[in-house]
This record gives C-alpha cells, sequence and structure tokens, in this order.
C-alpha cells in the first residue's frame, strides 16, 4: 500500500506524531525534544502559556516560532464551551488571524475526560465561525461521527486519560472510528511510551499527539526520538498489512515435496 502524507485542513505534513509543550523543565529542553521528534505541528495550551499576552515574561514562540512550526492552540483547562471558545478567539487574534484550533472541553478536574456536550456545542459555534477545529473526544465511535458531520477537520479520541500512560485500552472502537472516518483520526491522550505510538499507527490512526509521555520521561529528548520512530514503525507495519493471527505454530519453511 502506497502511504500518503497527513492532511490536516488543506495543509500536508510529513511526520504523523504532534507533540505539546506542557511539564519541560525549561524553554531549551521543549525546543530540544520537538526538533528530536521531528513534528511539525506543535499544540499549545493558551491559558497556560505564553504567546505574546504576557509581553513582560519569555514567549514560548521564541523557541518554536510560527514560520519552523504549525502552532495548534488548544482550550486546555476549559470546562465549558463558552469559555473554549472565548479562548480559540483569543488565539485567533494572538495568531494574526489563525483559525488551526484544538477544542478541549473537560468534564472533570480528576479523570479529564472530555464533556462531550459541552464539546459538541462549542464544535458547532467554532466552525460556524471559520475555525478549522482539530476536537478531543472520546473513543465512542458515535460521538466521533457527529463531530466530523460538524466540520472539524481531525477528530482526536482518547488512548485512556490525559497523563496516564496506559496506552490504547479499547482498540476495537478506534479501530471502528477510523474505518468509518473522511477525516484524520489522531489518538490524543495516554501514550506512555514509543510502543503505544506504534499500536495506535498498527490501528489505521493517521497520527498521535502526545506531551507527557515525552515530557515526564527520564531523558525527554531522547524519549521523543524513540516516539518518532515509533510512529514511523507503526505506520510501515499498518501499510504492510500484518500476517493474521493463529491459535497454532505453522512451519516457516512447507515441508510438502520435500525428500527425507
Amino acid at each position: 500500500m502506497q502511504d500518503q502524507p497527513l492532511t490536516v485542513a488543506g495543509k500536508t505534513y510529513q511526520s504523523r506524531l504532534l507533540v505539546g509543550t506542557g511539564k519541560y523543565k525549561d524553554l531549551e529542553e521543549t525546543r530540544a525534544a520537538i526538533l528530536a521528534s521531528g513534528a511539525e505541528i506543535v499544540t499549545v495550551a493558551i491559558r497556560r502559556t505564553n504567546i505574546g499576552q504576557n509581553p513582560d515574561e519569555p514567549s514560548l514562540l521564541e523557541v518554536i516560532p510560527p514560520d519552523e512550526f504549525t502552532i495548534l492552540p488548544n482550550t486546555a483547562g476549559c470546562y465549558d464551551a463558552d469559555s473554549a471558545v472565548r479562548t480559540c478567539r483569543l488565539a485567533r487574534e494572538l495568531l494574526d488571524g489563525h483559525t488551526l484550533v484544538k477544542l478541549e472541553v473537560l468534564g472533570d478536574e480528576k479523570t479529564l475526560f472530555p464533556h462531550i456536550t459541552e464539546t459538541l456545542k462549542a464544535a458547532e459555534t467554532l466552525v460556524a465561525d471559520g475555525f478549522d477545529v482539530m476536537v478531543y473526544t472520546n473513543d465512542d465511535p458515535i460521538v466521533a461521527r457527529e463531530l466530523e458531520q460538524i466540520g472539524c477537520v481531525a477528530v482526536m479520541p482518547l488512548a485512556s486519560p490525559i497523563g496516564s500512560g496506559l496506552g490504547i485500552r479499547n482498540p476495537y472502537n478506534i479501530i471502528e472510528i477510523v474505518e468509518n472516518a473522511n477525516v484524520p483520526i489522531i489518538v490524543d491522550a495516554g501514550v506512555g511510551t514509543a510502543s503505544d505510538a506504534a499500536v495506535a499507527m498498527e490501528l489505521g490512526c493517521d497520527g498521535v499527539l502526545m506531551n507527557t509521555a515525552i515530557a515526564a520521561a527520564q531523558d525527554p529528548v531522547l524519549m521523543a526520538s524513540a516516539m518518532k520512530k515509533g510512529i514511523e514503525a507503526g505506520r510501515e507495519a499498518f501499510l504492510a498489512g500484518r500476517m493474521p493471527r493463529k491459535r497454532f505454530a505453522s512451519a516457516s519453511s512447507p515441508i510438502d515435496g520435500a525428500f527425507f
């Protein structure tokens, strides 16, 4: 199977790894890890990160400038549709009309699971307002279909709770979402290590977004490099088509017609 580049909102990307910018020890480590990951799309929590709204503080854009990366403002920390919409509009002002955003409306502070009714409401408002919405959601295939029908440019189901590192807990739902989607499906949240990223790609996902898995590693820059390789290996395995699973072993070399 011949591969095609990841396309989001009409723009193509060679990397299928999307990364966040939180939890690093400093801006220098942030940039080093992002470069090691090979990511081209970098997500930024507008409510927690300075990208120009605080002129007296260092700006994240100094180490991830928009001419090198696609900046993906996100609404992390929002618990209702109205605050998420306001945050996206603020990002559009700060980034000179930038319309690509990651919508994330949370349901509670403990699990950080998405609040689906508020997510749907915010998605409708943002799409109508001209935003290109990449949307964080649960792994419900019906909700994923609804978000695509609203007009979201990518649907981003969780693998497991944000920051948990538990990997993909429900691969069958992810497969169902992938097989019925006409927009990119990007696993968002729950990846813990490179093998988790590879599994997501082997399931047919178009990409993986992660932050804590890299930033919380003992060596974030080395883990970023490992994640890059995991994404690439998983994608190649998906395209190659794995052998079927069998209950019993079979010889690698056939013995029919052999001389004894």
